[in-house]
């Protein structure tokens, strides 16, 4: 058999959605050492040292033995926290497997319309707002659903309630409504109250993608525990430094976190990830020091990009949106990678005139300044 021949066989053997899919593109991960990494908005300050010594402490007998399926302690310890049950909570694999639980569990496939009429349309569809975070077009792709993409304000803001109403594009009967606050790319922050009100009309299920809250002047995990169709989604890689084991939650009503129960992987959370979130859980004091750092920072670095020409747009994140003067964006993006600095570059139209740049240690926004200096002369 040829190698055409046998390629083509192979390729019959997948799905034709599959082969038509574009794959989410995750930032960087450099190979070369020395770089200075603003492109994927890790924290730059480690974890705590009693999450530390619980990790090393774990790294015993215990890692032949499966995890607690549902990591129980964490729940428990997440469910006082934020003030309701454990049956309000489930873990993940990062935020991102839930999102992905979430597409599963509320929404049709296009390809079972045949079984409904037109009035079911929003059974099929996940909406988001755009330029948001990419994975949940690519969610929907996987999963065979429509997709309603609706575009933000010039300055990234969300329409209201009665902006979406007067439009034609926003779908209030949407089975998965996706709502990144505060926003990615963008580092806007959305006020619980807005939030609120479209909660409020939506008719399908709302999962409001609170990634980046702990930098943020408000969160909106009353709304999930208020209105049963609301969930609220959160990681421990960003504001706890805890990227490397992969731990995110939803909170919810517990029917609609039973559901995500259902479709979830046995043993969806490593054990040495609970046990570093559970850790984490007892440490808050550190990473709210952490999370002040970061602000100051990314305040400091904000004024010092604008004294330099660029147009850097408000943020309630651990990142900034950034218009850089004198060159396209993209120039920039591989003139600071020559300088050893990678930061993230987007081709979406909306965005695409713009850097987002994380917020690193003070030693490392200086160096960045410096090198836009540099390159700006």
């Amino acid at each position: 058999m040829s190698k055409s021949s046998s390629a083509r066989r192979l390729s019959a053997l997948i799905r034709p959605l599959v082969h038509d899919l574009h794959a989410y593109v995750p930032g960087e991960q450099p190979k070369i050492k020395g770089l200075i990494k603003l492109n994927t908005n890790e924290n730059p300050y480690p974890p705590s040292p009693k999450v530390l010594r619980a990790v090393k402490t774990a790294v015993d007998g215990r890692l032949r033995l499966y995890p607690n399926p549902t990591a129980e302690k964490l729940r428990a310890k997440l469910a006082k926290l934020h003030g309701c049950r454990t049956e309000n909570i489930i873990i993940g694999n990062g935020s991102d497997e839930l999102l992905a639980l979430a597409t599963k569990a509320f929404v049709n496939p296009e390809g079972f319309q045949w079984e409904f009429t037109s009035e079911h349309h929003g059974e099929f569809t996940i909406q988001y707002f755009t330029p948001s975070y990419s994975l949940y077009p690519v969610l929907a792709d996987i999963h065979g659903a429509l997709k309603n993409a609706v575009t933000l304000k010039t300055d990234f803001s969300m329409p209201s309630v009665i902006e979406l109403k007067r439009g034609e594009k926003w779908n209030f009967n949407a089975a998965l409504t996706f709502v990144t606050t505060p926003n990615a790319p963008s580092g806007r922050g959305y006020k619980t109250s807005e939030l609120e009100k479209l909660c409020r009309a939506q008719k399908g299920v709302v999962v409001l993608d609170e990634a980046y809250v702990d930098f943020a002047n408000e969160n909106a995990l009353k709304l999930a525990l208020k209105f049963p169709h609301v969930l609220v989604a959160r990681t421990f890689s960003k504001a706890y430094s805890l990227c490397f084991q992969r731990v995110g939650y939803c909170v919810g009503h517990a029917e609609l976190i039973a559901a995500l129960h259902k479709i979830r992987d046995s043993y969806n959370v490593n054990g040495l990830g609970q046990i570093a979130a559970e850790a984490t859980l007892d440490d808050l004091k550190y990473y709210r020091a952490n999370f002040k750092k970061i602000i100051a920072t990314r305040e400091q670095l904000s004024r010092e990009l604008t004294k330099l020409g660029f147009r850097v747009l408000p943020s309630q994140t651990n990142f900034i949106l950034a218009k850089p003067p004198l060159f396209p964006a993209k120039d920039w993006l591989q003139k600071l990678r020559d300088r050893k600095i990678l930061v993230r570059w987007f081709s979406a139209p909306a965005v695409s005139d713009y850097l987002r740049i994380t917020i690193g240690t003070p030693v490392e926004a200086a160096a960045l300044v410096k090198a836009a200096r540099t390159i700006l002369r």
